[in-house]
């Protein structure tokens, strides 16, 4: 699903006061717009394993929603997507509400709503793929993906508004040694169909099934569309919306998507991606403008970091890979918010980073919160039942 996000007001120095500047500038922080897709899992109030009511739930829910929430690949899943904003309280507010409505229509039809990158407990029984053209060929050509259809995964994805495809693929190329580090930040899936995976992020290994899963190549405008028509001639892909790189311009609107993070049931960590995404496209887009180039990655190294971040989430070491040491995630997560300051400040977010790391640094990410629910009694449906009041409590 798309978000219908408008291209940044053009801007040039991180000063949120600042005129506009000449047109060709990078944006700067304070009017940057971003928005942010959740999918979310719809799990039976009894027996907490995933089921397929999202048609009934959507149906209800998009009275008030509209358009903003959506089907997805399985009918046990709903998406939603916010409205373009340059405020992280506008976006934490629409997410609120987004929320709430979607735990109300879920209630209705005797089911918890969960932001978990992947099912906690086994459904049951195997889930259908939502009666879609689309998605129903999808199945069929990738069904290796798909497994026993009862593997489903949920990722939170943060829009960052641009003037151009340009200019995203260039920011995409200059995020890359970022987005590890991101991704440990958001690492909310231990738990998968009813075993602990010894992952942070099983969603990240499962969703690696899919083709082009990955760090995006570095292109620019024109090897970009070379390559993307070239992948759906082919076949490997069935469109080019299943260009599914970590940093990929949106084939909708002007936005350079970002889509490394398991959803999140805490909203404040996902408004934390959403911030950190925005305030390292403002500092990287200053830094493009004034000419500078965009760092050299070995491919390798760079998977490495995206391994370990999958694999310990906060809670263990990660790996820099422009240097190639490997470093406790908390000193990659400080070298990050070092690099974000300028942007983040200038859109008046740094009290808000700075107390939500705080938090991180002391519950645990999402990862660590689960195995906590569970480590109490030693219940999976704790751990769902958990997530859900976490994810209503928005």
């Amino acid at each position: 699903m798309a978000l219908a996000l408008s291209p940044a007001t053009p801007g040039l120095d991180l000063d949120p006061l600042a005129p506009p500047a000449g047109r060709g500038q990078p944006p700067a922080a304070a009017r940057m717009t971003m928005g942010v897709e959740e999918e979310f899992l719809l799990v039976d109030r009894r027996t907490r394993a995933p089921v397929g009511r999202a048609p009934r739930v959507i149906e209800s829910a998009s009275r008030a929603l509209g358009s903003l929430v959506q089907p997805e690949l399985f009918t046990a899943q709903v998406e939603t997507c916010t409205s373009p904003t340059a405020s992280t309280a506008v976006l934490r507010a629409e997410l609120a509400w987004l929320r709430a409505g979607l735990v109300r229509a879920a209630a209705a039809e005797d089911c918890l709503l969960v932001a978990s990158g992947t099912a906690v407990i086994p459904p049951e029984p195997p889930l259908t793929v939502t009666p879609d053209e689309r998605y129903r060929r999808m199945a069929v050509r990738f069904a290796s993906a798909f497994g026993d259809y009862d593997q489903v995964v949920c990722g939170c994805h943060v829009h960052v508004g641009v003037a151009s495809r340009a200019e995203a693929l260039d920011l995409a190329n200059r995020m890359r040694p970022w987005l590890p580090t991101l991704q440990a930040i958001a690492a909310n899936s231990p738990f998968d169909r009813g075993r602990d995976t010894g992952q942070a992020s099983w969603r990240a290994v499962q969703h690696a099934r899919w083709p082009t899963v990955g760090p995006a190549p570095v292109l620019d405008e024109a090897a970009y569309e070379r390559i993307a028509g070239d992948l759906v001639r082919c076949g490997a892909l069935l469109d080019r919306r299943m260009i599914y790189w970590y940093a990929r311009p949106s084939e909708h609107v002007p936005t350079l998507e970002i889509r490394v993070a398991d959803v999140n049931a805490s909203l404040d960590t996902v408004v934390l991606m959403a911030a950190l995404v925005r305030g390292l496209a403002a500092v990287l887009g200053a830094e493009a403008y004034e000419g500078r180039p965009a760092p050299s990655l070995e491919c390798g190294r760079l998977r490495e970091a995206h391994r370990l971040a999958a694999v310990h989430g906060l809670g263990g070491e990660g790996l820099d890979p422009v240097g190639g040491a490997r470093l406790p995630a908390w000193e990659l997560v400080e070298r990050l918010r070092e690099r974000v300051a300028p942007g983040v400040c200038a859109a008046g977010d740094l009290p808000f980073v700075d107390g939500v790391l705080d938090r991180l640094r002391a519950e645990g990410d999402g990862a660590a919160r689960q195995r906590a629910a569970h480590d109490r009694r030693g219940r999976l449906t704790d751990v769902v039942d958990g997530l859900a009041r976490t994810t209503a409590r928005a």
